[in-house]
Formats: structure tokens, sequence, C-alpha cells
């Protein structure tokens, strides 16, 4: 669990090291990842579209910006961040994160963690498309 709260810790904190795009979306582009196809084929974003950016906005204090441009982006960050003291826990009571994780994933969370996706990808499309 040391190294899962180490990992997650680069996760979280990487924000703080990339600029968020202020276009919402983009900003994996930073990290030298290809823009989004989705976006420059069809004119919509995908379902990823702006969580980086969010993840990027949340580590920086703004969370309501990051929450408005991806919800899901906003929900991977604090949960990331959440996890972190939670993985130090488990690690000095000898404890895998990841077993616990598996353990407490229930069908019921997978399910809300997808409406989740997909309530932020119309969300999404509607910020780009109509606002």
């Amino acid at each position: 669990m040391g190294a899962a709260a180490v990992a997650l810790a680069g996760f979280v904190t990487f924000g703080l090291f990339i600029a968020p795009s202020p276009a919402g979306h983009g900003t994996h582009e930073k990290l030298g990842l290809p823009p989004c196809m989705t976006m420059k084929v069809l004119g919509i974003p995908c379902p990823g579209c702006g969580v980086t950016t969010s993840v990027a906005l949340a580590t920086r204090g703004h969370e309501l910006a990051a929450l408005r441009n991806q919800p899901f982006g906003f929900f991977v960050a604090i949960v990331g961040a959440l996890l972190i003291p939670w993985a130090l826990w488990g690690h000095f009571r000898g404890r895998d994160l990841w077993v616990e994780l598996r353990r407490m994933t229930t069908r019921r969370v997978l399910i809300a963690v997808g409406l989740l996706a997909l309530f932020s990808w119309w969300w999404k499309i509607y910020l780009e498309l109509w606002s």
C-alpha cells in the first residue's frame, strides 16, 4: 500500500505542475499525448474530455471550476486525494489497497460510477456545443 500511496500522490500532485487548458479540454496534450480524435473528427468531446483539466483545476483549489468543467474529472481528483491517506493507513496495518477496493466494489458502486461518467459526458457535450 505504500507504493499505492506514492502513486496516488503522484497522480494528484501532477495537476499542480500542469496548467489547466482554458478551453476546458486538451490539458493532456501538455503531457505529449495527441489531441482528442473524437473532438477532432466529430466535433464533440469524448467521454474523457476535460478529465485532466478538471484534475488540474481541483489540485489548484478551484473545485467549483473543476466540477463545472467535467464532473467525472472532479470525482477522480477527489477520490484520488482521499485514497492517499487510506493507502498509507492500510500500509501501516499490513493491508493492500487494491484488495480492499475490490472487496468494497459492488455492482451498485460500478453502476453509480458508470452513470456519473455518462452524465459527465453529456454535460461536457452540452458545455462544448451549447454554452
